[in-house]
């Protein structure tokens, strides 16, 4: 208690940067500078109805994938950075202080959306990929503890899977599980390796995403995330959708715990080359695939 008593007086040492203009903070809007702080920013989410504070551990816009969809200027391929922990725990001290102690919801959120949903490792690429995600998870479960949010706010991982088997990860998965509300948002947007590599960019065979669901799924609550776009204007194939239902199938079928499955399209424009080629599907057409999921017996989250 008295090393985060600590980090929170060294927190109070950093300006906390808002823009001059006074905007409020919209779904559309998820700029990664407003504070002016290296690691963390708020959002107000869509998915959250209400009030997301975001971690960025891949500071150099570098991911091991290429969606299609990804909203990402610059986007590269690559792993995160190494984090410099000491400015994390800083920047998200000082961001909860100026939510829970402060004026913030005030002045950057409209009043019907005034709620601290969670903190969610999102960013600029693949959260998993950083060295030291582990530790960054345990700075999460600290500032929760410090201002009593432990078993109020939500830690929400949003990741590819990709780093799923190896065991640091496993752990820091375990551990938001068994100190907390913690959650994994695992992306599944495909069931063939062709519609993965398109819509993806990677070369990665559907029987590995239900491994690697495999492993993570019994450590900690886990969605299935999956963004459905139209592409060259026309929806999904029929069998580009039954493919991917198939996967989830076959992980209910192996008796994967998932929780249900966050089903979205886009929000916001990609920044990727193809870009042009993608676009927003109505809400009837995701409520009408949502369908299909409660039909496997799962829960369904749709946002348009």
């Amino acid at each position: 208690m008295a090393e985060c008593r600590n980090a929170c007086n060294l927190s109070k040492q950093i300006d906390f940067i808002m823009p001059q203009s006074e905007k409020h903070l919209t779904f559309e809007d998820h700029n990664r500078d407003v504070t002016g702080m290296t690691y963390v920013y708020p959002v107000v989410s869509r998915r959250s109805a209400g009030v997301s504070v975001g971690i960025n551990l891949n500071t150099n816009s570098a991911c091991n994938w290429a969606c299609v969809y990804c909203q990402v200027p610059d986007l590269k391929r690559g792993k995160a950075p190494l984090t410099d922990l000491v400015l994390l725990r800083k920047e998200l001290f000082s961001m909860f202080e100026q939510i829970v102690h402060g004026d913030f919801m005030e002045r950057f959120v409209d009043a019907g959306l005034r709620r601290l949903n969670d903190i969610a490792f999102s960013g600029n690429g693949e959260p998993t990929s950083a060295k030291l995600f582990p530790q960054a998870v345990a700075i999460a479960q600290e500032v929760l503890a410090f201002y009593g949010l432990t078993d109020k706010v939500k830690i929400v991982v949003i990741t590819n899977g990709s780093f799923s088997h190896q065991v640091a990860t496993q752990r820091a998965f375990q551990s938001m599980a068994q100190h907390g509300l913690g959650e994994i948002w695992f992306k599944c947007d495909r069931g063939t390796k062709e519609d993965i590599l398109r819509i993806n960019k990677i070369n990665l065979d559907p029987e590995l995403i239900i491994t690697r669901l495999g492993q993570v799924a019994p450590l900690c609550p886990t969605w299935i995330q999956t963004c459905m776009v139209s592409w060259d204007n026309l929806p999904p194939r029929e069998e580009e959708v039954a493919s991917w239902l198939s996967v989830i199938e076959r992980a209910l079928r192996q008796s994967i715990p998932l929780q249900g499955v966050l089903l979205y399209s886009l929000a916001r424009p990609s920044y990727q080359p193809d870009a042009p080629r993608i676009g927003r599907l109505s809400e009837e057409w995701l409520n009408q695939l949502a369908l299909r999921i409660e039909r496997l017996g799962l829960a369904v989250k749709v946002t348009p």
